[in-house]
């Protein structure tokens, strides 16, 4: 029998090299970025067109390469990072695997242009699908200039698998922002579509995050610096009352190297307690210096991830760090025991009194030893709980010669039939709703009771309103008075510019303003009140942005995210007519059951079973 197993030839391996290091087109953006950096560059200009998908164009002023060098940057495993094993103990540099640049030039059209600076004469390379087209002398500047043009060209699969120009230029923009931030003392542009979308000239820390992240930033800034034997911490957090619902301005830096951990997200998390409003992300930019020989890197292809030596000593100083910085700088509350509580300006979270137990009125008559006042006061007490409990159960009652406790029931029947039945039998029900922890709305119906999720039903009200609204072209807008200006991150900013059409057919009238800003002049009418516009444009781009890796269209997607931030949250009180209102338009819902994220919008529980869990 014939031998089986053979090497595979370059062209191949590099193309299943590609499919880890090369992603999209930001992988691509990534990988050249910190080449320029490795090169010792102090300008490095972007060029992007048609997201990445057309053309990607790093130009910097490095050390640039020889005619050898720059042949052999297209091999495999060819580096000038490392020498031996021990040097992967000791990297400082972005780079060190010696994947990237062949990765590209399996994938892609690329044209190379280099020179040093002692040579009179660069060196121009053409690849396409690893194969060398071209090399020959040119003119070209001090540095290094390449073009990767079609990617994905000879794996069509792969480019079908890319998203839309909006999400793609977002990840570019993302991977652009993380690299301008671990280098300050660089000078970065990006130019998209012919358009300067960034352009950042060499400054410190804090003038190159405000640059990214807008004017608006440097008023939210606390500063951050630890020195210790193990790591230097060095940074800056935002102020707990500018957290925004969205993420994407979360940045962990570690000896200049971008890095994800939920670990260590955990600990700022921590260290502000709860400062935080609900469901809120403070900003933060937070620079890490360790001992190359603490961490190990070279944990997965895009070098985001690493490992440390100690990863909760690395937590604990976090932690610390932070809390010390906030106390410093008067962010954190402080404790006056003189102070009356009901005139203190901390806010506090909403706190609502326990239920208590109270013995009967005839316990307390036959107990001499209790002071009059006492007993007066327990039997108000009593009856004024009594009076709670009576009205309560009201809603509980299916026979009204038998008054009932109020129960509530872990889990019910969730048949299709009792849906149905619910569906017809409601609006003739004569029963007042209820709401319960203002998050529940109890409505009778004839075999039992129903259980209404108030937001996931509302938001499934809203979805298909909006939806239809989208569908029609239906565009129903109540105009502000004084319009509104909201200032959003550079990525934020291309996505809403990209979706203003549809947001307008949604009820909104949102205008770009320039520089990242844009003014609401109209909002959905009948939108939800207490919402805040920036809050449900935040909201809005935030479920956007989680939602665009499904495989849902435009129009469904955005009627989603909508629907979610305009609809009545848990914990909302609501009035009885608002109640009956969300009941009968979401019975009057195509699709009543399920919200668009697919909880249930309400359960049924039938007297049947409720008889068979007490054993009747």
């Amino acid at each position: 029998m014939p031998d089986v197993i053979k090497l595979l030839p370059d062209s191949i391996a590099n193309q299943i090299a590609a499919g880890e290091v090369i992603q999209r087109p930001a992988s691509v953006v990534k990988e050249l970025m910190e080449n320029s950096i490795d090169a010792g560059s102090s300008i490095v200009k972007l060029v992007i067109k048609g997201a990445g998908k057309t053309l990607i164009q790093i130009i910097d002023n490095g050390c640039g390469m020889s005619d050898t060098d720059a042949r052999m940057s297209f091999e495999r495993h060819a580096t000038s990072k490392i020498r031996e094993a021990k040097d992967l103990f000791s990297i400082r540099t972005m780079g060190f695997r010696g994947e990237a640049m062949a990765s590209i030039a399996a994938i892609a059209h690329v044209e190379l242009r280099t020179r040093r600076m002692t040579d009179e004469v660069g060196t121009r390379i053409l690849m396409e699908g690893s194969t060398v087209k071209l090399q020959e002398p040119c003119q070209c500047s001090e540095g290094t200039t390449i073009s990767v043009k079609n990617l994905f060209f000879n794996v069509p699969a792969r480019r079908n698998f890319l998203k839309s120009d909006t999400v793609e230029m977002r990840h570019i923009i993302d991977e652009f922002q993380r690299a301008a931030l671990a280098h300050p003392e660089i000078f970065f542009s990006l130019h998209h579509n012919g358009s300067e979308m960034y352009h950042l000239p060499k400054g410190n820390m804090r003038q190159r995050i405000v640059g990214i992240l807008g004017q608006g930033a440097n008023k939210k800034l606390v500063p951050v610096e630890e020195d210790t034997d193990i790591v230097k911490i060095k940074g800056y957090v935002g102020k707990a009352e500018f957290a925004r619902k969205t993420r994407g301005e979360q940045f962990f830096f570690v000896n200049n190297r971008f890095i994800k951990s939920g670990y260590l997200n955990h600990a700022v998390m921590t260290a502000f307690e709860d400062l935080l409003p609900k469901d809120t992300h403070p900003l933060y930019v937070l620079y890490l210096d360790i001992d190359p020989a603490r961490i190990d890197i070279n944990v997965h292809p895009t070098k985001q991830e690493i490992k440390f030596d100690d990863e909760r000593l690395i937590y604990n100083y976090l932690k610390v760090t932070i809390r010390h910085a906030l106390a410093q700088y008067n962010v954190t509350p402080t404790l006056d025991f003189d102070t009356d509580p009901n005139f203190s300006g901390l806010s506090q979270k909403p706190s609502y009194p326990k239920a208590q137990t109270y013995k009967s009125r005839s316990t307390y008559g036959g107990d001499s030893s209790l002071p009059k006042e006492e007993k007066t006061r327990m039997d108000n007490n009593l009856k004024n709980w009594r009076k709670i409990y009576e009205e309560d159960s009201e809603v509980f009652d299916t026979d009204d010669d038998a008054p009932q406790t109020s129960i509530t029931l872990s889990s019910g029947v969730n048949s299709e039939e009792n849906k149905e039945e619910s569906r017809q039998e409601l609006s003739k029900s004569e029963k007042k709703p209820y709401q319960i922890h203002r998050t529940y709305i109890v409505s009778h119906i004839r075999s039992g009771f129903m259980l209404i999720d108030q937001q996931s039903a509302h938001e499934r009200i809203l979805y298909e309103r909006f939806l239809k609204a989208l569908e029609n072209q239906e565009t129903v807008t109540q105009k502000e008075l004084f319009p509104e200006t909201i200032q959003v991150s550079p990525a934020d900013a291309e996505i809403l510019r990209n979706i203003t059409g549809e947001l307008q057919l949604l009820g909104f009238d949102v205008r770009d303003f320039g520089n990242d800003t844009f003014v609401v002049h109209g909002i959905p009418s009948g939108q939800s009140s207490g919402v805040k516009t920036q809050d449900l444009l935040e909201k809005l781009l935030e479920q956007y942005k989680n939602g665009l890796g499904l495989n849902t269209n435009l129009k469904e997607n955005l009627a989603a995210s909508l629907a979610y931030g305009a609809s009545v949250k848990r914990g909302m009180a609501l009035q009885k007519e608002e109640m009956r209102e969300i009941i009968d338009q979401l019975f009057a819902c195509s699709m009543p059951y399920k919200s668009p994220s697919g909880k249930d919008c309400f359960v049924t529980y039938d007297l049947e079973s409720l008889a068979k869990r007490f054993g009747h």
